[in-house]
């Protein structure tokens, strides 16, 4: 259960309802998800937030469907069941198949026991590998 009320077109200010404008015209579509409704109670970081995740996740040198990929890992990292969902489907629908969700989830498995294991072990790192 959400901790605020999630905010339907009408009872969102004006100014969180020129940002799921936005959201509608960016993504093609008249579904404003239950993020971006939790968030209007707040229209300035609401904006912001909205803002930075158009640069964030627009074009650039990853594809859209490797964005996805760091995203669903990171939020799996962080226990974001919100965000593991919404971007699994993101990259869904920018064409990641069964078999890349399941190695997707296998190096994500594998990075967390390894970093367990050198976090527990508090392996020193090899003068090589530092930037």
């Amino acid at each position: 259960m959400a901790t605020v009320p999630l905010l339907t077109d009408e009872e969102a200010s004006p100014e969180a309802r020129a940002v799921f404008d936005d959201i509608r015209k960016t993504r093609g579509g008249d579904f404003i998800n239950n993020f971006w409704r939790a968030l209007a109670h707040d229209p300035a970081l609401l904006k912001a937030t909205w803002e930075r995740l158009k640069q964030v996740m627009g074009p650039g040198e990853l594809d859209p469907l490797t964005k996805e990929l760091i995203y669903i890992a990171v939020s799996v990292a962080n226990s974001c069941e919100y965000c593991a969902h919404s971007h699994t489907a993101a990259a869904r629908a920018k064409g990641m198949s069964d078999a890349q969700h399941g190695e997707l989830l296998a190096v994500i498995g594998m990075a967390s026991q390894t970093n367990a294991l050198a976090t527990a072990l508090q392996v020193p790192v090899d003068d090589a590998f530092k930037a």
